[in-house]
């Protein structure tokens, strides 16, 4: 590939790096960031369209907003990777992106606290997109450069309850600043950067400085969007099948605002379920997460936890179908916390055993976070495209569920893990 490999990781090396630090460190950087997901693009940004932009235009304003942002994020991602990947800094390949990303979104977040118009939110939210995309590309490289497999199962579920209880807090945290926005906007900014600033001082990574650095070329660069699947199929089958339980989930979850107001019929009470809504589903979460990674790794299985988190988080998304009040959506967010948990902890353990090549993590990394930053920001505009053509909202229930359904069985295509 485009860098020299790093040295390997083998459980010695771990042990002998300051080990707690990293243990607590990442899954609390994951978290800062992920609290930003939770908040801006599924309640503040989608309560500032409502505000500034009308009620009648804002599924079709917060569609073009996240389709827009979706491309970026879509570009960002992998470019982040790739840049990483061949850093040579005496702090490391991730950790000076990690540092620029944190202060551009923290920047991007506060201001967002000014803008009023469609271009304006386009904007900020495009750069709070770019800004934390270069944070969490090479944050979630750290696993696969500093973590053993033997214990990849239990630092993926860290890392995954960051992501989860970061994107349900952030939830929370924007339902309880509904009528601040301003300020929950310079609260975010100054939380990310506080954070990330202590996880880079306390868990610093070894310097690359000794790395090879080859030449810039541009058929590399622009290899860094694609991994051939005819060479790389288990890393394919993974890609697909987190994409598509990423879809299903946040097509629902992340449309949960207008669901609420328009489906549930709460109106402006709405906001006040949003808090109950996260707290059942981080309760789901906290139920499966650790427990399914450490799991994992005992019984050296990753696929089987695939396939029924999968399953569990179809189940979920289908019963506001049936119960279309706060009872159902109550439900459906607690045990899809406890799916989606599940399978954010070991998805991300599997990915690890069949990224194709170490010299390229970062790179790699980035891709496969494509298919999860994606179908977030890019949930509000699937999910306005479905109501708007279906005239309702009962068809996001049934497409949600079929999407998560086919992860689970595309997992079953990766041949060489168990």
């Amino acid at each position: 590939m485009s860098a020299a490999a790093p040295p390997a990781v083998t459980d010695d090396q771990a042990i002998a790096r300051p080990g707690a630090r990293l243990f607590a460190g990442l899954p609390l950087a994951n978290f800062a960031t992920s609290l930003v997901w939770g908040s801006v693009p599924t309640v503040l940004l989608a309560l500032q369209v409502q505000e500034s932009l009308g009620e009648a235009d804002k599924v079709a304003n917060l569609a073009i907003i996240t389709t827009i942002g979706g491309i970026f994020s879509v570009l960002s991602q992998p470019i982040a990777g790739a840049l990483s990947d061949h850093t040579r800094s005496r702090f490391g390949r991730r950790a000076p992106w990690i540092a620029l990303g944190g202060l551009l979104g923290g920047l991007a977040l506060i201001g967002m606290s000014f803008a009023s118009t469609l271009a304006s939110f386009t904007v900020g939210w495009v750069a709070i997109i770019i800004g934390f995309n270069f944070v969490q590309g090479p944050l979630t490289a750290i696993i696969p450069d500093r973590v053993p497999r033997t214990l990849r199962g239990t630092f993926a579920a860290l890392l995954g309850l960051g992501l989860m209880v970061g994107s349900m807090g952030g939830q929370i945290f924007a339902s309880a600043m509904s009528k601040h926005i301003s300020l929950a906007y310079y609260l975010l900014a100054g939380f990310a950067v506080i954070v990330l600033t202590l996880f880079l001082t306390l868990a610093p990574d070894r310097s690359s400085t000794g790395l090879v650095r080859e030449p810039f070329r541009l058929r590399s660069f622009l290899g860094t969007f694609w991994v051939d699947p005819r060479k790389h199929p288990d890393f394919a089958w993974a890609f697909t099948s987190r994409l598509l339980l990423y879809t299903g989930y946040n097509v629902v979850f992340g449309y949960k605002l207008y669901l609420l107001q328009d489906y549930v019929g709460l109106g402006e009470a709405a906001t006040g379920v949003l808090p109950i809504m996260g707290i059942a589903a981080v309760l789901g979460l906290l139920s499966t997460t650790v427990v399914a990674g450490r799991l994992s790794d005992r019984l050296g299985r990753r696929r089987i936890f695939v396939l029924v988190s999968a399953t569990v988080v179809a189940i979920a998304v289908l019963v506001p179908l049936f119960l279309p009040n706060t009872t159902g959506i109550l439900i459906m967010a607690a045990l899809g916390g406890m799916g989606f948990g599940c399978f954010q902890a070991v998805d991300t353990a599997l990915i690890t055993e069949v990224l194709p090549a170490e010299a390229d993590y970062g790179k790699d990394i980035g891709v496969v976070n494509m298919a999860s930053t994606l179908p977030q920001v890019l949930a509000p505009s699937i999910a306005g495209l479905i109501v708007i053509t279906s005239g309702g909202f009962a068809l996001l229930f049934p497409i949600a569920a079929i999407s998560a359904l086919l992860a689970g069985i595309v997992i079953l295509r990766v041949r060489s893990v168990r």
